[in-house]
């Protein structure tokens, strides 16, 4: 019986340090460019996902919010880039201490690519986007934390 107690307590324990450890990347974080913030939080499926929060520039020349305008699919070209989620579907690996199984999108080209993540400590998030499940094809792109949402 008290094995059993001590084999239950280390399961909860190994369970709750392995969630704690995945919502480290919850937060805002700031793009290499500077130009955008994006909010990366876990959704009712456990997975994480992070939408612009802000934008250096959010108005075109015409003084209208930034729209979706490169996307490949004509129906989003009016979804504006404020709110946009472009990180998608990212599970938390412990073995490999990395974000991944998820995609981003940048809506500067309007391309998705598979991707991965991992803290660099707890206050830079590097992302690399790759293309034909191969990681060796890609970017790494890495973001700073920032505390506060930015208005």
């Amino acid at each position: 019986m008290k094995r059993s107690l001590y084999l239950f307590a280390l399961l909860v324990f190994v369970a709750s340090s392995v969630f704690a450890q995945s919502g480290r990347v919850n937060g805002y974080w700031l793009t290499e460019d500077k130009d955008s913030q994006v909010e990366v939080f876990q959704k009712d499926d456990n997975k994480f996902y992070g939408r612009i929060v802000w934008l250096d520039e959010p108005l075109d020349e015409d003084g209208k919010p930034k729209v979706d305008d490169k996307n490949p699919d004509r129906a989003m070209h009016d979804q504006p880039i404020m709110g946009l989620e472009i990180l998608k579907g990212f599970t938390y690996d412990a073995s490999k201490n990395e974000w991944s199984g998820g995609s981003i999108y940048d809506p500067k080209n309007g391309r998705t690519y598979t991707a991965y993540m991992r803290l660099d400590g707890n206050n830079r998030l590097a992302i690399r986007g790759y293309v034909m499940g191969m990681r060796f094809l890609g970017r790494t792109t890495e973001w700073s934390r920032e505390t506060v949402k930015r208005e």
